[in-house]
């Protein structure tokens, strides 16, 4: 009888698997990758036109033997590594380490870990496809150039080991934009206001927003709502129009990875790491009481969202059997346009929809649980009808001026019976009145209320990963590897939801911007990943992109070290002194920062936190303002009279005073703005008055 070998990556899958074939299939995981660059050098041979040097890595020697006396058994060799370029090259890495007859080797791939989808990709096993192998090379070539090149340079630049990388420092870089923005933004005043009004014979009031004349009107001060409230004084108010209508409120599209990461860290709290790695639980096989191990969803890593015919059929008949014909969507829900998607992949989706969450909560733990239903509801929805909602719109007249009153009733839940987001969930105005054109209004109250338009948001992790994916930076298998990277470096700090540049991750960004500007840049990052792309696709060559990339990188990083070169790299000595041995402190570089320390080292071991002075005195007890950090590296501004002053500000304070209120202020950009949130104060800082 002939003897059969199956190669998967991770041991989960081995037990599933093993329960779909005969006796005659040995099923083993190689764990991951085999083989490696050698981490202590370079590993790619630049003389010999760039090519690569692998080695087995380190305590995977056992594995392979063991592997290699499997597959002398075997008459066949099939290997099942994971569906995408990573996956390809674990397959071609084993082709060369297993050093057995390529007649004998076949690769198969399966979007879910299911009998069916097993059974038939051992029916269609192909040959490896060396594009695919290519353009995952390429990628781990263009990371080792960057990360063995600049990393040495910043470590001689901040002392520490730092690292550089193709991706992350973009990432990093993002994160530093946006905190710029953050920390130079002007708020402005607006007004918004609100009537409250009383219609004959009904005893609640209609609840109107003010509009404006013909063109929506933005009131800026009080002044001018002021005068505005004046002349609405003695107006007549009288419904102007009622309009009613339909909005239709369509099904989303089944996930993604990045959607799904986002996602979950909206709904679930998840970071995107551990998002991940419960969808590979899911992916590999969970065991169900009654069923055994059961892959419970088809593969993670995909920008695709497109369904095969089998799961868009069997969706269609349950959701049929289970709501109603009615509740069936009458179109297929399509991919996104505009985006080269990897379409040998389908959407994030329940391997089987009548495997409902209620059905499996019992042999999942809590995390699992929740992500699998937010899968199975996202799915489902995503084959489900259209949601219709009855609007009515209604203008108030007053004079010249117009109030609007907008509401909806939802007539047909469609989709949301089953998957609904925190939009949906907001109640929306309902007008039980019946109104009609020319009735008479009674004003009960008006309300003018003061607001401050507000920086833009902290990014988050679901934010990064929703822009990396819009500016077409890394893929969907490099996102969460890529940001829990910046976080364990100490680059950025995560608070709450909130990613935080520390005060290591802006010298980082700031020595890139400097010394590597195409590194960081953002469209030469997403024009490489569009170069990946080709080359996975057989239009390009992988060395033409590597052959191309290499000298430039070689000129920065040459220019770069002569610069280097040149830089005091003397440790500062303070006026702080030791009290241990009496030496003047000197300040150094650790991986959480600056820190101070004996210069007498190793005889004397002291160090203390670093505090800068800013040189502004504390408005509240009159100490020294300094620089200080919170645990996780973020930077803030507190009295150096703590725990007895409590001052703190995220904003650097002035010592000036603001002339409305006496608040102290505060520097955004080259602006001054006073630190009372209703104040509103703003003055241009002098350019003789900065430091």
């Amino acid at each position: 009888m002939a003897k059969y070998l199956v190669i998967v990556e991770s041991p989960a899958k081995v037990k599933t698997i093993k329960k779909f074939l005969g006796a005659n299939y040995d099923v083993e995981a190689s764990n991951g990758h085999v083989r490696d660059f050698p981490k202590s050098q370079f590993g790619i041979d630049i003389e010999n036109d760039f090519e690569p040097k692998y080695i087995t890595i380190r305590g995977k020697g056992e594995l392979l033997a063991k592997l290699r006396k499997a597959a002398k058994k075997a008459d066949k060799i099939y290997l099942a590594t994971d569906p995408d370029r990573e996956g390809e090259a674990i397959s071609w890495h084993l082709m060369q380490a297993l050093k057995e007859d390529p007649a004998k080797m076949h690769r198969i791939t399966f979007n879910e870990i299911t009998k069916t989808a097993v059974k038939a990709s051992i029916k269609q096993a192909r040959d490896l496809d060396m594009d695919l192998v290519d353009a995952q090379q390429a990628r781990r070539m263009l990371d080792r150039m960057v990360g063995y090149t600049i990393s040495p340079l910043l470590w001689a630049k901040v002392k520490r080991g730092l690292s550089a990388g193709r991706v992350q420092s973009v990432a990093l870089r993002i994160i530093c934009d946006r905190e710029e923005e953050i920390n130079s933004f002007i708020p402005e005043e607006y007004w918004s206001l609100e009537g409250d009004f009383q219609i004959k014979g009904e005893k609640k009031p209609l609840q109107a927003k003010f509009y404006g004349s013909d063109k929506k009107m933005t009131i800026h001060n009080k002044q001018e709502m002021d005068a505005l409230l004046d002349s609405l004084k003695d107006q007549e108010y009288e419904i102007s129009e009622v309009k009613k209508g339909e909005r239709i409120k369509n099904a989303p599209l089944p996930f993604t990875t990045s959607t799904l990461q986002q996602e979950a860290a909206k709904t679930l709290n998840f970071s995107t790491q551990k998002t991940m790695r419960l969808a590979q639980q899911l992916y590999e096989g969970v065991d169900i009481k009654g069923h055994g191990t059961v892959g419970l969803i088809s593969y993670l890593r995909t920008d695709s969202t497109r369904i095969s015919e089998e799961a868009d059929s069997a969706a269609r008949e349950y959701i049929s059997a289970s709501y109603g014909e009615n509740y069936v969507s009458v179109s297929e829900k399509t991919v996104k346009k505009g985006q080269n998607i990897q379409d040998a992949h389908e959407a994030i989706r329940p391997t089987d929809i009548t495997r409902t969450p209620v059905v499996v909560k019992d042999s999942l733990s809590r995390d699992q649980f929740r992500l699998y239903q937010l899968i199975w509801r996202r799915f489902t929805a995503s084959r489900m009808a259209p949601a219709r909602y009855e609007t009515t719109s209604v203008k108030i007249r007053a004079g010249e001026y117009i109030f609007t009153v907008a509401a909806s009733k939802i007539v047909f839940d469609g989709f949301m019976s089953v998957y609904s987001d925190e939009e949906d969930q907001k109640k929306g105005n309902v007008i039980n009145q019946s109104l009609e054109k020319g009735m008479k209004l009674t004003l009960k109250e008006l309300r003018p209320e003061q607001h401050f338009t507000q920086p833009p948001a902290h990014y988050t992790e679901a934010s990064l990963v929703k822009t990396m994916e819009e500016l077409g930076i890394g893929r969907p298998s490099t996102y969460a590897p890529t940001i829990t990277t910046i976080i364990s470096r100490r680059y950025v700090a995560k608070e709450q939801k909130n990613l935080y540049v520390t005060e290591l991750g802006e010298v980082v960004n700031n020595i890139m911007k400097q010394e590597f500007p195409s590194i960081v840049d953002v469209n030469f990052t997403a024009t490489m990943e569009g170069l990946l792309d080709c080359i996975a696709a057989g239009t390009v060559k992988w060395k033409t992109v590597v052959r191309n990339f290499y000298p430039d990188l070689k000129k920065d990083v040459d220019e770069a070290e002569k610069k280097l070169e040149k830089v005091d790299l003397h440790d500062e000595v303070t006026d702080v002194i030791c009290e241990n041995c009496g030496r003047n402190m000197v300040i150094k570089y650790g991986p959480h920062g600056r820190f101070l320390a004996c210069p007498g080292f190793p005889e004397c071991r002291n160090t203390k936190p670093y505090f800068e002075k800013i040189g502004v005195s504390c408005p509240k007890c009159g100490g020294e303002v300094v620089l200080k950090k919170t645990k996780k590296g973020r930077k803030y501004y507190g009295c150096e009279n703590n725990p007895e002053c409590d001052f703190m500000s995220w904003q650097k304070p002035s010592d000036r005073k603001c002339p409305n209120c006496g608040s102290y202020m505060i520097e955004k950009g080259n602006k001054l703005v006073c630190s009372q949130a209703g104040c509103g104060y703003v003055e241009t800082i002098q350019k003789e008055s900065v430091n």
